[in-house]
């Protein structure tokens, strides 16, 4: 039987040993095998999890399906399934600091700020609670008078969810909220890298009242654990957060059995600062765009546009205020910003600011590991800022997903519009002006699925998020997500009692 999330590991010597969910038991992988996950502050492994194969992925499924098909899940009303969504939010509140502190632990990002998500996690869950006895169709005025013509929203069946290690429970919730709104079962794929606060969220399902099946997570790696859940045939729709380029993989491999797919991908958003913008304020926003949680998430506004008039004096603003950041202990309360996640992506990070030194970008602070003798262990890289930099560089053009900031100057909103544009990526924008005609100009004529206007990154339960371009496809969030996880039924209702010439098209 599933259990309270401690107990969903065990203790050998103080490293934290921890099993997959599936089919509401406590399960190791057939193979016995386990991975490591490193606490990124440390340097040092803190817990394991099990290396999940094909038989297991192929365990998880069928628990899903069974859930769907034959349990009590299937045949529940939306108005049954809005009560357990409600006591899970309540569990959630509970837990919160327990599964922020683990998060932290496990991907370096602050617990300041992994505590916020957590306490505000129940939202998601009471706001799909709310709509999963809303979900219908429509009567349609028949244009044949002897029949009743209506539709049905039914659940679109098993879900795979894959999620990164940036902020795997909340994105998680993105996918799962709705799709047990709409009905559906879910199996659940965590980052390798991070496999631990899913774990410790999963338990929390049993004493919601989930019947067994409806919700499992396998760990493991991509290549082998996600790609054999991507491409199983008894999932019908896979939710994918990550890359764009393995988001490409993703939906290539999930048409070979034509589940449906929703992808919420790279960006290299824009922050775009004009000449009447509020400097204090536009300052503060691009610092909480590239620089909060060192540059991991995909809204970051990476790509500063400045009006040359305000161009100097906002740099200068920026240089102060980036090093003047405090590196340290995720869970220190003066701490400004916490390691990369894992030694790898530091090195990817590394190799982007060499790349901008090369191609004649100009260095005007950070670049290097912070030399404390406390932070040598962890995977640090110092808050990072390029000028000079031309919208075709590399650093301009490929998401680092680190905290490096490349600045470009503009003069005039036609030219800005063309280089902001002027990306693959369509994921978000932040524009800074008092002029609100032109707030308004702007933010319709970028190419991206969010745009804040005197702000940065911001979200809600109810605000639809997702991409433009190569950003993804599909949105998390707000009604409209639910749609994600259904699909349409048209019945017709024959009412005359007549028949028909069988061989004419009714």
């Amino acid at each position: 039987m599933q259990t309270r999330p401690d107990e969903a590991h065990e203790e050998t010597g103080g490293i934290r040993n921890y099993k997959m969910l599936v089919g509401g038991e406590w399960v190791d992988a057939r193979s016995e095998k386990t991975f490591e996950s490193v606490n990124p502050y440390t340097g040092r492994v803190w817990a394991t999890a099990p290396e999940a194969g094909e038989e297991d992925v192929d365990r998880a499924v069928r628990a899903a399906r069974e859930a769907f098909d034959e349990g009590p899940w299937g045949k529940m009303t939306g108005t049954e399934r809005a009560r357990l969504l409600r006591r899970l939010a309540e569990l959630i509140a509970e837990n919160a600091d327990l599964i922020a502190r683990v998060e932290s632990t496990d991907n370096g990002k602050l617990i300041k700020e992994m505590g916020g998500q957590m306490k505000a996690l129940p939202e998601w869950y009471y706001y799909f609670a709310g709509a999963a006895d809303k979900i219908h169709g429509e009567t349609i005025p028949s244009d044949k008078p002897n029949f009743l013509l209506y539709t049905r929203r039914e659940p679109i069946g098993v879900v795979g969810a894959i999620v990164p290690w940036n902020s795997p429970v909340l994105l998680l919730t993105w996918k799962l909220a709705p799709a047990l709104a709409a009905g559906c079962t879910v199996v659940a794929k965590p980052a390798e890298q991070t496999p631990a606060s899913v774990l410790e969220f999963a338990g929390l399902f049993e004493e919601a009242g989930f019947p067994p099946g409806v919700f499992n997570v396998v760990t493991g790696d991509g290549p082998t654990a996600g790609r054999a859940l991507v491409r199983h045939p008894g999932v019908d729709k896979v939710a994918f957060t990550g890359s764009t380029q393995t988001g490409i993989a993703v939906m290539k491999d999930a048409a070979d059995h034509l589940a449906k797919v929703s992808l919420e991908l790279g960006g290299k958003s824009p922050q775009i600062v004009f000449d009447d913008a509020d400097l204090e304020a536009s300052n503060n926003g691009v610092v909480a765009g590239i620089f909060a949680a060192a540059g991991q998430t995909c809204m970051a506004g990476s790509r500063l546009f400045v009006q040359q008039k305000a161009h100097d004096e906002l740099v200068g603003r920026l240089s102060e205020r980036a090093e003047a950041i405090k590196l340290g202990d995720p869970f220190g309360t003066e701490t400004e910003m916490g390691p990369v996640a894992f030694k790898e992506h530091l090195e990817k990070v590394q190799d982007a600011i060499r790349a901008g030194q090369d191609e004649g970008a100009e260095l005007i602070c950070g670049g290097n590991r912070p030399e404390a003798p406390e932070l040598r262990d962890g995977y640090f890289i110092e808050p990072t800022i390029f000028t000079g930099v031309d919208n075709g560089m590399r650093i301009a053009r490929e998401e680092i997903f680190g905290p490096v900031l490349s600045v470009i100057p503009f003069e005039d909103e036609e030219e800005l519009i063309e280089q902001a544009n002027g990306t693959r990526f369509g994921l978000a924008a932040g524009v800074w002006t008092k002029d609100i005609r032109r707030a308004h100009r702007v933010a319709h004529a970028l190419r991206a699925g969010t745009v804040w206007v005197n702000s940065y990154r911001t979200v809600s339960f109810n605000a639809p998020f997702g991409g433009y371009k190569m950003s993804g496809l599909g949105r998390e969030n707000g009604l409209e997500s639910v749609n994600e996880y259904t699909q349409v039924k048209s019945v017709w209702v024959e009412l005359s009692g007549q028949t028909r010439d069988p061989f004419v098209l009714g």
